[in-house]
């Protein structure tokens, strides 16, 4: 069931604030504080709050969110530091430190010398260049995604609820900042980016499976695609494109998808805004 009613998206939303800040929304709403956030989520639901009230609160306290953020780092100060990365190399896949540890260094490696040896000569710059690559996807989205939560046609969580990262035009959906597979044409994405959101679904792992809906912002130097990680940095771009995309688009039934994990058949809702340089 890909498109959730009215009731359902409220009831998603207020799962998605923090308790604490949960009895706040109710003090507001003069509605007495419960025991629990689920009898409190009950009781709010069933004074009816109109949608405007409750994307005010949510708003108002995702950019108290970001100015803690920002006491942290100034967005100046952040993206300077972001445009000091020179390279952009795992060394390591994601997901696989601990495997390459065991198999290439603890099985294989037995006189101790010769794993400090290793370790100094490879395993340490590896783990350097996957740790900088996290960092840098890390905060470039933080970013991005605060930039998304101040939109007016955006309504953020204020907490992590599995397969939802905001809602758009009344639906929820997670969101997905990436870079055009590797492999995959770069032609057929330009021509077709609908076809890559079905081509992800479809690849996704195992262990992180998911058929929520999702809105997918995906990254694309048309001329150099193996330095489209560059891109995610050009933030007057990005920011841009993020708004003239949200100002004109609506979410429709031409937006569902279907696609195909496992021998099984799945509906999702999904969005792609195609940022190219």
């Amino acid at each position: 069931m890909p498109f959730y009613s009215q009731k359902q998206v409220l009831n998603l939303k207020l799962s998605s604030i923090p308790a604490p800040k949960l009895a706040k929304l109710a003090d507001e709403l003069g509605i007495a504080r419960q025991r629990s956030a689920a009898e409190t989520i009950k009781r709010i639901l069933a004074a009816q709050p109109s949608d405007t009230t409750v994307n005010r609160f949510i708003r108002q306290e995702y950019i108290q969110k970001i100015q803690t953020r920002r006491q942290l780092i100034s967005d100046t100060d952040l993206k300077q530091e972001l445009a000091r990365v020179e390279t952009f190399s795992w060394g390591i896949e994601q997901g696989q430190i601990d495997r390459k540890i065991q198999t290439e260094y603890v099985r294989r490696i037995v006189r101790y010398d010769e794993l400090l040896r290793s370790v100094s000569a490879r395993l340490q710059a590896d783990i350097t260049n996957y740790v900088i690559c996290t960092w840098f996807n890390h905060w470039t989205t933080v970013l991005i995604e605060e930039h998304l939560g101040v939109h007016p046609a955006i309504v953020p969580t204020l907490k992590s609820i599995k397969g939802i990262d905001l809602f758009f035009d009344g639906q929820p959906f997670d969101l997905k900042v990436t870079y055009v597979p590797r492999g995959y044409d770069a032609t057929r994405v330009l021509h077709n980016p609908t076809d890559l959101a079905i081509w992800m679904y479809e690849h996704q792992g195992e262990q992180r499976f998911g058929k929520d809906n999702r809105l997918f912002i995906v990254l694309l130097d048309t001329k150099n695609p193996h330095e489209s990680w560059k891109l995610k940095r050009e933030f007057d771009l990005v920011f841009s494109q993020i708004d003239d995309f949200f100002n004109r688009e609506k979410i429709t039934e031409r937006d569902e998808i279907v696609f195909t994990y496992k021998g099984k058949s799945y509906t999702a809702v999904t969005k792609v805004l195609l940022i190219t340089k």
